[in-house]
């Protein structure tokens, strides 16, 4: 299978792309693959979710010896629709995920990383916008979630030039929140993974509702949303417990 789910902690799936001959290059079948998983993790029983490429890169795009087969506008807005439908769909999962970038993210890798909420990179990885090479835009929504992040100078330079950031870069400019050793991306993701799974699922999911609400509503709205999602976790059992708790260490302290 070029594209597999597993869980390996509770609450923790996997998503790996396993095309290593070809860096993980996302063929029409993998493309297929990948949005099936995306939906399969949808309807698991998930806190968190880790994304990652087998071998020694995490996904260097579409595998273009098999699209060259493919030159048509109508062949492209076929990739365009399945890829962003796919990305769309990882990105608004419920719970927080994780890309676990252990090597190379090249064109539509590093669309896919972009698309998760947040990125580990190994020290031997890249995020590389090279799409302009091939003369083409980012086609799956790596240009808004771009955007987004850095604002529209920094992204719109990196796209004209295709740019490929360092892990470091990466870093300095928020597109990463981990760098860790050569081999470490997938260890280190799974272990944040397993801290949030720890939570209260409902705590993990009312924090990413809320910062994203704030990257498309009007801040008024989102705040709104912010207000009513607090009040039924004050009074859950888990924080009632947790200040219960609090408060008997302070008087026996």
């Amino acid at each position: 299978m070029p594209v597999t789910l597993t869980f390996p902690e509770p609450h923790v799936g996997l998503l790996q792309v396993s095309r290593p001959q070809v860096l993980n290059a996302l063929s029409w079948e993998a493309m297929q693959a990948f949005g099936e998983a995306v939906e399969a993790a949808r309807m698991a029983d998930l806190r968190a979710l880790v994304v990652t490429g087998g071998g020694r890169a995490f996904i260097a795009g579409g595998d273009l010896k098999e699209l060259a087969a493919y030159p048509t506008e109508a062949d492209g807005r076929r990739m365009s629709r399945l890829m962003t439908r796919a990305l769309t769909a990882l990105e608004s999962l419920p719970f927080p995920t994780i890309a676990a970038v252990n090597g190379p993210a090249r064109g539509g890798g590093s669309e896919v990383a972009l698309a998760c909420d947040l990125r580990v990179l190994a020290e031997n990885a890249d995020l590389g916008f090279v799409q302009v090479a091939w003369y083409v835009t980012p086609g799956w929504g790596a240009g808004q979630r771009l955007l987004r992040l850095v604002g529209y100078a920094r992204a719109l330079e990196w796209l004209l030039t295709g740019k490929v950031l360092s892990p470091q870069e990466a870093l300095e400019h928020g597109l990463a929140n981990r760098v860790v050793p050569a081999g470490e991306a997938l260890p280190a993701a799974l272990d944040l993974a397993r801290g949030i799974a720890a939570l209260p699922p409902t705590v993990s999911r009312a924090i990413k509702e809320v910062l994203r609400a704030g990257l498309t509503l009007p801040p008024a709205t989102a705040a709104r949303l912010e207000h009513e999602l607090f009040p039924p976790l004050w009074a859950a059992p888990e924080h009632v417990e947790a200040v219960r708790r609090f408060a008997s260490r302070k008087r026996t302290g």
